[in-house]
């Protein structure tokens, strides 16, 4: 087996006397001097592994600097500078009066969120000229924060202010899941309720009361309310309802048209202690016990044109009461209408 090639190189008298100049410089680094002493008993004639036992470093150490010294000279056993990131230019952002008054508007609205208003006085303090350090001490940020959103600015203008869409955890829940609850819940009831709650179908799914609230919000289910509403049977209906709208969208001339209701069984209830009344810094206080004094019957009469309600208490719901409300609506209607 052919082993590794001995060094050919030597080292003359120049640079012997290079390297020991520059092993006494006090000016220079420990770490360069040593590199220096490495190169000199390197091409001295000892070998790799002896130099890097005597320096505590390793054999391939030991090739790199002698390579360089080789290569470069002196020059090669310093540091080379590092290019590092790229410095970005902080030029001036040219903002428009529309612009810097949306800007203007974002930092004093009352509802935007900090983080935003923040960004949107960087931009501004940044079309004012300042550098990135300067906007950064009088914002109380760091200098990446600002070179960030200006950066960001520049290139996507008022869209860039707001944070990017983020992808969340994934689902847990797979679609046959959703689909079961989903089914549940509009073709079956529960056993002992009249209808679901979110933790009853949790137990029966498997799921947490909290998964079933989402679903059901995507899918905008509401079990626990019923709306109700009434088919009419009679054959004349839409007629009716023609006349109706129709009288209230065209009434005759020279007449009032009144819409009158009726209501009864109305509690008539008296507080027990007199109301209190509201004050500053103190709502209106009423005791929690009452007296009851029988219910009464509500007539009222709507004038559509003016909004005017005609009403009158009756403590009997019958054919008489009505009539003598028919009676007082009479009275206060103006006579000379029909």
């Amino acid at each position: 087996m052919r082993g590794r090639p001995k060094k050919t190189a030597k080292l003359s008298q120049t640079k012997m006397r290079q390297l020991d100049a520059m092993i006494d410089d006090p000016s220079l680094e420990a770490r360069v001097k040593t590199r220096c002493l490495i190169v000199r008993a390197s091409l001295g004639g000892e070998q790799n592994t002896s130099v890097a036992r005597d320096h505590n470093t390793s054999a391939h150490t030991v090739i790199k600097w002698t390579r360089r010294f080789t290569e470069d000279g002196a020059v090669g056993l310093f540091d080379q500078p590092r290019s590092g990131r790229p410095k970005l230019a902080e030029s001036s952002i040219s903002l428009t009066h529309d612009q810097i008054d949306k800007l203007r508007q974002i930092t004093r609205r009352a509802k935007v969120d900090q983080l935003t208003a923040l960004r949107a006085r960087i931009v501004l303090a940044c079309s004012e000229g300042l550098v990135d350090s300067a906007v950064a001490d009088k914002l109380a940020c760091t200098v990446q924060t600002v070179r960030k959103w200006r950066e960001r600015f520049v290139q996507k203008g008022f869209d860039s202010l707001a944070d990017l869409p983020r992808s969340g955890a994934p689902r847990t829940i797979s679609d046959r899941k959703v689909e079961e609850v989903i089914t549940r819940t509009l073709e079956e009831k529960p056993e002992d309720a009249t209808h679901w709650s979110t933790r009853s179908m949790a137990e029966r799914c498997g799921l947490s009361h909290g998964s079933i609230m989402r679903i059901w919000h995507a899918f905008e289910l509401k079990p626990h309310r019923q709306e109700k509403f009434q088919l009419s049977t009679d054959p004349f209906f839409v007629e009716k309802v023609r006349d109706v709208v129709g009288l209230y969208m065209s009434p005759p001339e020279n007449a009032i048209v009144l819409c009158v209701d009726e209501k009864s069984q109305i509690q008539a209830l008296e507080r027990s202690q007199p109301v209190l009344p509201m004050r500053p810094r103190r709502s209106e206080r009423a005791s929690h016990d009452y007296y009851r004094h029988g219910t009464v019957s509500l007539f009222a009469a709507l004038d559509i044109l003016t909004g005017e309600v005609i009403g009158q208490c009756e403590s009997k719901h019958t054919h008489k009461e009505f009539l003598k409300f028919l009676r007082t609506i009479e009275k206060q209607v103006p006579k000379d209408r029909v």
